[in-house]
């Protein structure tokens, strides 16, 4: 099988890296980890990612003169490895238009709710706010509108009684990892792709 070529993109401990690492090593999937590249120093997905034998990099944004400059290296760095797709993975930076653009259709990020709703940040604190009978996960890919690109796949869980946002996100991750994996296969596949039109096709 010709597995696509796949890098991702960390700044934590990078469980959901982990679970596509675990899904490639499956002969049948269709993409492989080549690289994990974090802009945290000490971010323990490196080093879960080093054991694994895959190549890692850090790019640290504070040793950058911006944005821009940053976003630059890492698309270098990127470019570099000849990749198919690129997945953010706990990735908590906004990444330009520049740089979105140059991964256009191959940039893939997963949110931790059901889009559209709850864009951006403290999405459980938000959705227990607004009285959510269910949360949930979301895989799209990345356009320069911030969590707005075509969706790939979701999952929902339900908001039980008495919910912080701790145990409702803890739920909701129990999610995000089969459901990367899920995405990652469509669109390496090819049977999912990000239509001109900025919509998902099958």
């Amino acid at each position: 099988m010709n597995k696509k070529r796949v890098g991702v993109l960390i700044s934590g401990r990078g469980s959901n890296m982990r679970a596509l690492v675990e899904a490639c090593r499956d002969e049948h999937y269709p993409a492989k980890i080549v690289c994990v590249v974090s802009n945290q120093p000490g971010a323990a997905g490196l080093d879960f990612a080093k054991t694994q034998g895959i190549t890692t990099q850090l790019i640290d944004h504070k040793a950058f003169d911006g944005r821009a400059a940053f976003d630059a290296a890492l698309d270098k760095y990127l470019q570099d490895q000849m990749l198919d797709f690129v997945c953010c993975a706990g990735f908590m930076r906004i990444l330009s238009a520049g740089f979105v653009k140059n991964w256009e259709g191959r940039l893939l990020n997963i949110h931790p709710s059901l889009l559209p709703a709850f864009r951006g940040v403290d999405t459980h604190a938000r959705a227990l706010a607004e009285g959510m009978t269910h949360a949930g996960c979301s895989v799209h890919f990345v356009t320069e509108e911030l969590d707005g690109g075509p969706i790939v796949a979701q999952a929902a869980v339900p908001v039980l009684p008495g919910d912080t946002p701790e145990s409702l996100q803890a739920r909701v991750l129990t999610k995000e990892h089969p459901l990367y994996v899920k995405a990652l296969a469509l669109v390496a596949s090819g049977a999912v792709q990000m239509a001109r039109s900025g919509r998902p096709s099958a």
